[in-house]
């Protein structure tokens, strides 16, 4: 087995990724005017992976995105955080109130300039009311990118956001303003936000008088969305699918369809799902991703949204200490959500609401054993008072859900049981301690990973977890990791030999990012 004749001298210099590597015959490093030279491993700049016009479009430095989570978690402070790295932060709108969202993206846009920033606008079958108030304040504030998140089909919001203020130059170039970054886990519906909006959905904006004639005449000449996250297995709303298998499945669909199309700028396809360690991010890049999509792991960092209650359980949590549990907000199509199983009973109570929504058609059909476990250990109340609680906040919000579970029983049943499945999530934020073993936190297996990879190191503790060291540690464990492959792959290292990388504090970091 080949020994380099001075391994710390090798793995010191591959661990400088803005340092050309000069390797000779032996396994020594020379310089640029040795001869022979047998290898050359070039400079490989953290700031220099994934798409050169993605980081341009949105001038960052990074190719890094901090993915929206629910109900602030990712909050505004992590979204400036990120952009003064020059990495892209999406605020975490869903499950807020209008005024709130509004309030945070006012802060964005004042402390932010001209830096990039997006926030989110998820799939709301069950309050279209909340799309399109939320669309109308992105367009009144000059949110000009969204993340879409949930999207089982494409909505006339969404149809709306991304047409207005489309135009054509005198050169011919399309512009269009708004951006959506689309995350996705299935590739027929990849494909319809890589496709051009629907004509449908443009006659119904234009005929609302949402959109100009001109704006709907361009239509057909964009994607509704420039950018595709393909979202492995993520925390939140997941399908579950295998990134290798679902990455370069939707990177070939967008290079079809750029073709298909004739789009003026080639589709892009962004990572998500499991990233949480350097060797995740390098799988990514190899695979062509033009940007990487991290979520659980900023959960547990200093500016997140979440409780300190709930950033400890995170950060004890390993790959296995997730499980899945139906979605507060799309409860009656049976969609599935990610969260923690460590330290909280939310999954299998949530579980089985889920199963007691299929066997009972109203609230008075469920058995009185079951009724007696759910009144006493889930909601804590009588399900007459929780169904009272419920009216009262549609009464305010929505009308509409009340005059439609007079009418269906088992609709009244399942906004009984979506207040516990969205409580659960608000306890966790706010870190209510009495309902600790209700916590609802979105979490995917990265979080675990990410958590063996920091141990022992100062990012084990979670007070030390800025999404900035997260970010940057990342991005500069794929440029290492990228080197020390190319070495390992041209016969400089052995092929058995694990060369140790963990996080870096700040200060030491500060000389390669």
């Amino acid at each position: 087995m080949f020994i380099p004749p001075n391994l710390d001298a090798l793995f010191s210099a591959l661990s400088d990724p803005g340092l050309p590597l000069y390797l000779l015959p032996g396994g020594e490093l020379g310089g640029p005017g040795d001869n022979p030279i047998s290898a050359v491993i070039p400079v490989m700049a953290p700031g220099n992976f994934g798409s050169k016009a993605f980081r341009k479009e949105f001038n960052l430095r990074y190719a890094y995105v901090g993915g929206a989570m629910v109900g602030g978690v990712s909050s505004a402070a992590m979204v400036e955080a990120l952009a003064d790295i020059q990495a892209l932060g999406i605020f975490g709108a869903s499950g807020l109130p209008p005024a709130t969202v509004e309030e945070n993206v006012v802060r964005l846009k004042n402390n932010l300039g001209q830096k990039a920033f997006g926030s989110c606008l998820i799939h709301s079958p069950q309050d279209p009311s909340w799309e399109e108030k939320v669309t109308e304040i992105y367009l009144e504030r000059g949110v000009d990118l969204v993340e879409a998140s949930a999207f089982t089909q494409l909505t006339p919001s969404l149809v709306r956001y991304r047409l207005k203020g489309l135009r054509a130059e005198p050169d011919g170039a399309i512009v269009a303003p708004n951006r959506i970054m689309a995350k996705v886990s299935r590739l027929e519906l990849a494909r319809r936000f890589l496709s051009p909006p629907p004509p449908k959905l443009v006659k119904e904006a234009l005929e609302k008088g949402w959109v100009t004639a001109e704006e709907a005449a361009l239509a057909a000449h964009i994607p509704m969305a420039q950018d595709l996250t393909a979202e492995a297995d993520s925390g939140g709303h997941t399908d579950f699918r295998p990134a290798l298998t679902l990455w370069p499945s939707a990177i070939a669909l967008a290079q079809n369809l750029t073709e298909q199309y004739g789009y003026q700028q080639s589709l892009r396809v962004g990572a998500a799902g499991g990233l949480g360690t350097p060797q995740a991010f390098l799988a990514a890049q190899d695979l062509g991703a033009a940007y990487f999509v991290t979520g659980s792991i900023n959960q547990s960092c200093v500016e997140s949204g979440l409780s300190a209650e709930a950033k400890e359980l995170l950060a004890k949590a390993s790959q296995t200490d997730v499980a899945v549990a139906p979605a507060a907000d799309m409860f009656e199509m049976g969609a599935r959500v990610q969260v923690l199983k460590y330290g909280t009973l939310f999954a299998p109570r949530a579980q089985k609401l889920a199963e007691l929504y299929r066997q009972c058609p109203s609230l008075s059909d469920i058995p009185a054993a079951d009724r007696q476990n759910l009144e006493e250990k889930i909601f804590r109340a009588p399900l007459d008072d929780v169904w009272e609680r419920t009216a009262e906040f549609f009464r305010a919000r929505d009308p509409r859900q009340l005059i439609k579970a007079q009418q269906d029983a088992r609709f009244q049943l399942a906004l009984v049981f979506r207040w516990y499945l969205g409580q659960a999530s608000r306890w966790a934020i706010a870190g209510v301690a009495d309902r600790r073993s209700d916590w609802c936190v979105f979490c995917g297996p990265a979080m675990g990973a990410f958590n063996e990879w920091a141990a022992g190191t100062f990012l084990a503790d979670p007070l030390n977890r800025t999404v900035a060291a997260l970010a940057q540690n990342l991005m500069y464990g794929l440029a290492v990791y990228k080197r020390m492959i190319m070495a390992r792959d041209l016969g400089f290292l052995p092929d058995d030999l694990c060369l140790p990388l963990k996080p870096i504090p700040p200060d030491k970091l500060a000389a390669f990012v």
